[in-house]
């Protein structure tokens, strides 16, 4: 593998704001991002994204390539969760397993913006058809998650709505304002865009590198009640994204052509949510323990993903193109 990747992203000013907010939480300092402040960040992030996207796809085509990025989007949404409940549920319990498993087949959109930011740096490009591949990965974890809890845990009285926990999923916040921020972006004309591209582009590094150093103090807190719970999940949580991705990685060459769409991909197929699911599960799978699923996702996968697991899946896309 080539260490030059990896030693770009790890000195990413992103990623080491990341680490001081873990630091900062580790040295018991009062750093820390307002409820508010944080909150307006990750809905810019996910309104500059979107809408960015939306006006690369408003150049582009619809392919077959974009069909077959699309597809396997969702089958990998579908897929992840059976293999995943099916490890889990021996050691964690069918409820715990079922939640862990909507996790780890959704998505995690901060690892997908984080993932953006090193595409520009490696100038390389992606299609906007991700931003609704992305998107489209949520619902179908969800209740898979849930489904296989309802199959093969009978004896704990799982009781939910596949309609309701479907609308959820597509109301979440983030769904919602990602995907209207993408139709936004394919109707606007190149010179209303022009018009606020200082605030779609040129601010997202920064604003990026805030919400970072917000999410390393979170991540930081969450790590403290985590180890009880044995090696199983930590396992799982650093190895299961690591396995995924690289196998989406290497799978995607047969049917997508771009680099950055590759490693966007193979990004969304290692990442897990820590908070469309979780709001999900609260719902309907009381019993889960939220101390195990949101802990596995944002404070053991999520820096995996944005430190290692990214140089590790370029290379395998660089390896086998």
């Amino acid at each position: 593998m080539d260490l030059t990747l990896l030693y770009e992203n790890m000195t990413n000013p992103a990623l080491l704001f990341f680490l001081l907010g873990i630091v900062a939480v580790s040295l018991k300092s009062d750093l820390e991002i307002p409820k508010t402040s944080s909150n307006f960040i990750s809905l810019y992030l996910l309104f500059s994204i979107g809408f960015r996207g939306g006006q690369e796809l408003a150049h582009s085509h619809i392919s077959a390539e974009v069909i077959a990025t699309v597809v396997a989007g969702v089958v990998s949404a579908l897929a992840i969760p059976i293999l995943s409940f099916f490890i889990l549920k021996k050691k964690l319990g069918g409820q715990n397993a079922g939640a862990i498993a909507a996790a780890y087949g959704s998505v995690s959109a901060v690892t997908f913006v984080t993932t953006v930011s090193y595409l520009e740096v490696q100038s390389m490009t992606f299609g906007g058809h991700m931003i609704a591949v992305m998107a489209m990965m949520e619902a179908p974890s969800i209740i898979m998650g849930l489904l296989l809890v309802s199959i093969f845990c009978r004896d704990e009285e799982v009781q939910f709505s596949i309609g309701k926990i479907t609308k959820h999923a597509l109301a979440s916040g983030s769904v919602l304002l990602i995907l209207g921020s993408l139709i936004i972006g394919f109707i606007a004309t190149d010179k209303q865009a022009e018009g606020i591209r200082p605030f779609t582009t040129e601010l997202f590094k920064g604003f990026l590198a805030i919400f970072l150093l917000d999410m390393g103090i979170t991540s930081g807190k969450k790590l403290n009640g985590f180890w009880k719970n044995g090696w199983t999940p930590l396992l799982f949580s650093i190895f299961t994204p690591i396995i995924n991705g690289s196998i989406m990685a290497a799978v995607s060459t047969y049917f997508v052509s771009s680099e950055g769409d590759r490693l966007l991909l193979s990004i969304l197929a290692a990442g897990a949510s820590y908070i469309a699911v979780p709001a999900a599960m609260r719902i309907s799978l009381p019993k889960a323990n939220p101390g195990l699923y949101i802990p596995m996702a944002l404070a053991i996968t999520f820096p995996v993903n944005i430190t290692i697991g990214i140089p590790i899946y370029h290379y395998i896309i660089n390896a086998i193109h």
